[in-house]
């Protein structure tokens, strides 16, 4: 559907467009206050302690789990799918990493964050150079780490994101999320919350006529947008 056959929402005047506001913006306060209850439960949660020495490989030898804390007490891991035989990485995994951005902003509240995945180190090396990524990305493929925190599953690959956090060299996992949990770390999705036609995906309350397709369907790794305009 080119631009010009979109349909348009109700036209209105700045007054009604206020009110409607006004409405709305309630709604939007409830939902934050909401997301901080969630997150002072999700600081009560209890910690099981890791009792496994994983051992993965890095750019630079062999690296424990808990040399990805580097000398921070907080981990975030970001179980990226990237199968032992996949030629590339997931698209949905690949559009998280595009929005980490610097590690600083992490690291000034006491974070270390880190990608594992099960393809060889060659393959993650190689992605995350074609990508222009500058995140720690370690091969797991060794260990039974994925399978021991649900990325995954016989022998499918899981979008995850664990949570680990340290005293001395004790490790303890803290928290995980799957799917769709994953949503809230990849901007683009809230972004196209704020629009009229938001993500344009099937499963969305939207007026009839908007613009759908199947859910992430239209997910590509970044480089290959430009391959569908051409």
């Amino acid at each position: 559907m080119v631009a010009s056959e979109l349909p348009l929402p109700r036209i209105v005047d700045a007054e009604e467009w206020a009110d409607a506001r006004r409405v709305l913006l309630q709604q939007e306060k409830a939902l934050t206050r909401m997301k901080d209850s969630v997150a002072a439960l999700r600081r009560r949660m209890p910690v099981v302690e890791v009792t496994t020495d994983y051992v993965f490989e890095g750019p630079d030898g062999a690296v424990r789990l808990l040399d990805l804390f580097g000398d921070q007490p907080q981990l975030i891991i970001q179980h990226f799918m990237f199968g032992e035989d996949w030629a590339e990485g997931c698209d949905g995994c690949s559009m998280m990493a595009d929005h980490i951005g610097p590690l600083s902003h992490l690291q000034a509240r006491r974070t270390a964050f880190a990608m594992v995945s099960r393809a060889p180190l060659a393959k993650l090396i190689a992605f995350g150079e074609r990508m222009g990524w500058d995140l720690p990305w370690v091969s797991s493929g060794a260990t039974s780490f994925n399978e021991d925190f649900g990325a995954t599953r016989e022998g499918e690959e899981r979008q995850a994101i664990s949570v680990f956090v340290r005293r001395g060299e004790r490790i303890f996992h803290s928290w995980s999320t799957f799917a769709r949990g994953e949503e809230p770390f990849m901007l683009v999705f809230d972004l196209l919350d704020l629009t009229p036609y938001g993500r344009q995906e099937s499963w969305e309350n939207s007026p009839e006529g908007w613009p759908q397709e199947s859910p992430y369907s239209w997910m590509r790794l970044h480089d290959r947008y430009e391959d569908d305009s051409a």
